[in-house]
């Protein structure tokens, strides 16, 4: 069975790292307690694995170095086009594939919530390097908007809302959107996705008005 942790932010302002959904890790990852950390989506790897191994081993679980004697992978976050580009120079795509659909817990954060996804089209990051294509895992249908912000009608920002850029990326693509707002997550259990944490999330569908979610709801496949 599928079973992914899709969180908006592993940081929640004035708290420390994954304190805001500490709790529900512990219950999504159950009896697992070997995590295989994946680091990439930051240029200091040494120091990002550090921070985590430390975070997690407060949480009684041991970081692995592969795949292969892991019980659950960790996709952290940073910038998206360096994490894609690392997963696929690294041939890691299908090997994460292929354990996720043999049931190893996976968990991402921000851009490795991304990644999760069918593509990377709709992250806001600077492309600071390029993948060999925009293709991600591909382990839901469809895509996550991470740190998810309403548009303020106060505001005298001339650019782009983020609602008005994943409106753009329907005009051109067909994949639901999840914006999932900061202190939000996903929970996907084989066919069932629930929304948790202490923030709503919008659904947008292509030709359809956007849609309210609110914690605990349940959620078809981004809609």
């Amino acid at each position: 069975m599928k079973r992914l942790l899709l969180i908006s932010n592993s940081t929640q302002h004035g708290r420390g790292f994954l304190d805001h959904v500490e709790a529900e890790l512990r219950d999504f990852l159950g009896v697992a307690r070997r995590v295989l950390f994946v680091p990439f989506a930051l240029f200091d790897r040494e120091a990002y694995t550090a921070r985590a191994r430390a975070r997690l081993e407060s949480m009684g679980y041991e970081m692995v170095p592969g795949l292969e004697g892991a019980d659950a992978v960790y996709v952290g976050g940073g910038n998206t086009f360096r994490l894609l580009k690392a997963l696929q120079d690294l041939h890691l795509i299908d090997p994460i594939r292929r354990r996720v659909a043999q049931g190893l817990p996976y968990v991402g954060s921000s851009a490795g919530s991304i990644v999760a996804g069918p593509t990377l089209k709709t992250t806001k990051d600077m492309p600071i390097v390029q993948p060999r294509s925009f293709d991600a895992l591909g382990l839901v249908g469809f895509q996550i908007s991470p740190h998810y912000l309403d548009p303020d009608p106060a505001s005298k920002h001339m650019g782009e809302t983020q609602e008005e850029r994943i409106l753009q990326y329907l005009e051109e693509n067909d994949a639901p959107v999840v914006g999932l707002r900061e202190g939000a997550w996903l929970r996907i259990e084989g066919a069932s996705t629930r929304l948790g944490g202490s923030a709503g999330a919008r659904i947008f569908r292509k030709g359809q008005p956007p849609v309210e979610k609110r914690p605990g709801d349940l959620l078809e496949e981004g809609r």
